[in-house]
């Protein structure tokens, strides 16, 4: 018969969400320059109306769109083979996401291992008068650090306890560990006592929440002030952006905890819970490196802040 499909791939149909969200995303791009170029300050261009429009219309491409996706794997459409394909372009973005993280270890070490000749005074950054004579150190001097064995250390261990528990979900669901019956605290929340599904997923959005309100405190606390000083400028944007990457992957853990009571998941056909399980994987490798170069290797031979 002419036009019948004779094969596994899932050709889709018109839809107008690509370019929706391609001028959603250039509306952001214009607003958030304008706003950055003085429309923050005392002249405002309408730069942060462009840039707010512009998230709103990236948000509802990425709330339709997806939920698009979900409709067509019920619909079948997701074969092994576009099952497959599905996996391979989680693999490249994760990839590139490390790259995108290699850029700010990079200015790290780029700035530790030849430090500009800078210190603090009072809280207040300044060149070193006889640079010539060598005394440029890292970090620089007059500045504490934040101790790596407190609060870092403690977010460490939240998120590698938070990776064990995602990989519980996932493997209860593999297996089909779901349902029991409902009963205290599990059974309030509509988990049964042998979905390991929802356990997992909870406690691992619990645990990320939590290394997010550490982080928050952490920053709030910090000892040294964000521009004026390389030190300071490589650690914020270098953790803020893992933290940023956390409270994404949170998100996505949450949708997946929807998606699980909604019974979208099947040992079989799952992806989207997958993709969320190695995203948050990709999340606790960065920290650890985060945690040994920017923390404890960073900061080794520094006043630590409180100590």
């Amino acid at each position: 018969m002419a036009g019948a499909k004779n094969h596994d791939y899932h050709i889709l149909s018109p839809d107008p969400w690509p370019i929706i969200g391609s001028f959603s995303a250039l509306a952001m791009a214009i607003g958030g320059i304008m706003w950055m170029h003085g429309g923050h300050v005392d002249k405002p261009n309408g730069g942060g109306i462009v840039f707010f429009l512009g998230l709103l219309g990236v948000l509802v491409t990425m709330f339709c769109w997806w939920g698009n996706v979900i409709k067509e794997a019920h619909a079948g459409d997701h074969t092994p083979v576009v099952q497959l394909h599905l996996r391979y372009g989680m693999i490249l973005f994760i990839a590139s996401e490390v790259m995108f993280f290699v850029g700010w270890f990079w200015a790290f070490f780029d700035f530790s291992l030849f430090p500009a000749p800078v210190e603090l005074i009072e809280g207040v950054p300044g060149l070193i008068a006889d640079a010539a004579a060598g005394a440029a150190t890292w970090p620089p001097k007059g500045l504490e650090v934040i101790n790596a064995f407190e609060l870092p250390l403690l977010n460490t261990l939240i998120l590698l306890l938070s990776g064990t528990t995602v990989t519980w979900a996932h493997h209860a669901l593999i297996h089909g560990q779901r349902g029991g019956e409902k009963t205290g605290v599990w059974g309030a929340i509509g988990v049964g006592n042998r979905d390991g599904v929802l356990k997992g997923l909870w406690i691992t959005i619990l645990l990320g929440l939590l290394f997010s309100s550490i982080q928050a405190y952490e920053y709030m606390h910090a000892p040294f002030p964000f521009k004026g000083i390389n030190y300071g400028a490589a650690f914020f944007m270098a953790t803020g952006f893992h933290g940023f990457h956390v409270l994404i992957g949170t998100i996505f853990l949450i949708v997946c905890l929807v998606r699980a009571y909604k019974g979208d998941f099947t040992p079989k056909q799952h992806f989207g819970f997958e993709a969320a399980a190695w995203y948050w994987h990709f999340v606790d490798v960065v920290w650890l490196f985060l945690f040994v170069t920017v923390y404890v290797w960073g900061g080794w031979g520094a006043p630590v802040h409180g100590g």
